[in-house]
């Protein structure tokens, strides 16, 4: 625990972007999350992707201005993902939130991703009982 003491919490935007690049870095590189994420955001395009997920993220849980514009749920809907990928995305975003910070708003970071990863599996599951038609 008192390894938690030296770690700072999620403040800024800037410590946002600390723990999306950390994060998004493990995704890449992981077998499972790597070739989903590949397939859909060409090299040149990662920056724009982690400025995009950096804006998300300040909006999501600093509640701040960051001019995100975008629908998460219809990006993710027609995904080749399943359960596995849910499961290993959100252990790779814990880790990196324990490994960089600690305090409410990395806590409340985790529940977050935790909340949208089930709201996403369920939209997911819609779509395809319905034929690929989902209310978003």
């Amino acid at each position: 625990m008192e390894e938690a003491l030296n770690k700072p919490d999620i403040l800024t935007p800037q410590d946002l972007r600390r723990l999306i690049d950390a994060f998004y870095g493990r995704v890449r590189a992981d077998e499972l999350l790597g070739p989903v994420f590949e397939a859909r955001i060409p090299a040149g395009h990662w920056p724009q992707h982690l400025d995009t997920m950096t804006r998300f993220w300040t909006a999501a849980l600093l509640a701040q201005a960051a001019g995100y514009r975008g629908n998460p749920g219809a990006k993710h809907i027609f995904l080749p993902i399943e359960k596995a990928h849910f499961t290993r995305w959100l252990a790779l975003f814990g880790q990196t939130v324990d490994e960089l910070f600690a305090g409410h708003n990395a806590t409340e970071a985790k529940l977050r991703a935790r909340k949208m990863g089930e709201m996403f599996q369920a939209k997911i599951a819609s779509a395809r009982a319905g034929g690929g038609h989902a209310v978003l």
